[in-house]
């Protein structure tokens, strides 16, 4: 078997930083175009051929956050250290009894690693006993003081950023780990590497690997990752009144002197929005997916269709940018309900309030909806796939 086609891979991502300068929990775990940071990582690990095992080292009291984010891949947890040596240090004593010839060190701030990534890594080891991705510096370098005052230029020529992952062969590695002083300061794999004298190989980076540090590293990071399409949908629903003391109206019991005919409980503008959502997507219409036909839907509550359609969005990967209703009748008046049908769509959606807008109108006495036989409502919203 050739060495481009053995699985003997290990990959370690080191997971332990509590750092939250990205927000107001460790950036790790923090949500990035759909997805949990870490699981952008781990997904491109063990979707990787080559790569046989995935080793995720996190903090004291977040193993329960890094399954989540595992997405049922069957990854190896270990314990973080006080610092990043140490923590890789943890992840390479759990992946040693797994044996593997290879290692690839990761950083799970880093959530832009791809396949060419991994498989360019990999070639390099085949001559060299370490690997790592790096950009040359493209801006002017100047050294400052403590005060942020300029005291000379850097010559950038020969300097490169370094990323990860960092790629050794396994038992390497963990020899030099193991014999670095307690009080060497490292900043990465490779300065561990360069004290062990290996030889090592640059391969090319891209900004695709940079690091999350800062909150607005989210919308750069999101903007590199996502080849999002942006769709819009729209809807239509119109019920008749009947007997009855109230109508729902997005959630909300609008006292009335008659109700909404229906096989549900007639929210109108719900059940617009829920065809919005279904239409972005290009998968059918509410009667496809809840058939008034079956009896298990008389008198549901409209919030489960909702919330359906919202959750049919997210399996695409998906998030909901923005939805618009407006509601038409003559009566009730929906003005005095209004900032409460907002608030109810928003918590079933999981948006903020300013995504959701809610209007009214009438159709100057026009037609049924002039003779006050029953209400209407058009909804439309726009996605992110």
């Amino acid at each position: 078997m050739s060495v481009n086609q053995q699985n003997d891979v290990c990959a370690i991502i080191v997971a332990a930083g509590l750092g939250t300068r990205a927000g107001s929990k460790p950036k790790q775990f923090q949500m990035l175009a759909g997805k949990c940071v870490l699981e952008w990582s781990i997904e491109a690990f063990a979707h990787h051929p080559r790569i046989k095992w995935v080793v995720v080292v996190t903090a004291p009291g977040m193993d329960e956050a890094a399954l989540a984010a595992s997405n049922g891949f069957p990854i190896i947890l270990a314990q973080g250290g006080e610092t990043r040596s140490k923590s890789v240090q943890a992840g390479l004593n759990a992946a040693k009894q797994l044996h593997p010839k290879r290692v690839l060190i990761h950083d799970a701030a880093r959530p832009g690693v791809t396949a060419t990534d991994i498989d360019l890594l990999l070639s390099a080891l085949e001559d060299a006993d370490g690997a790592a991705p790096a950009l040359a510096m493209a801006d002017s370098i100047k050294q400052t003081n403590s005060n942020g005052c300029i005291l000379s230029d850097v010559d950038r020529s020969g300097l490169q950023r370094v990323q990860t992952p960092q790629a050794f062969h396994f038992t390497a590695i963990e020899s030099a780990y193991n014999s670095l002083p307690e009080d060497q300061p490292v900043t990465d794999d490779l300065s561990v590497a360069l004290s062990a004298g290996f030889t090592l190989k640059l391969i090319p980076g891209g900004h695709h690997l940079d690091k999350i540090t800062f909150a607005d590293d989210f919308d750069r990071m999101e903007r590199l990752l996502s080849n999002a399409v942006f769709r819009t949908g729209s809807g239509f629903d119109v019920h008749a009144f009947g007997p009855g003391d109230h109508v729902s109206l997005c959630g909300v019991k609008v006292p009335y002197s008659a109700g909404l005919v229906g096989h549900s409980d007639a929210d109108a503008p719900w059940h617009a929005l829920t065809d919005a959502l279904l239409g972005a997507l290009a998968e059918g219409d509410i009667g496809d997916h809840f058939p008034p036909s079956d009896e298990k839907w008389r008198g549901m509550d409209s919030a489960h269709f909702l919330k359906f359609a919202a959750d049919r969005v997210s399996a695409r990967g998906g998030s909901i940018i923005n939805v618009d209703l407006t509601i038409m009748c003559e009566a009730p008046k929906v003005r005095p309900h209004r900032e409460a049908m907002r608030s109810r769509t928003a918590e079933v959606l999981g948006l903020p309030l300013d995504a959701v807008s809610v209007k009214a109108t009438t159709t100057e006495r026009l037609g049924f909806l002039g003779r006050q036989e029953g209400l209407a409502a058009q909804a439309s919203v726009t996605i992110k796939l």
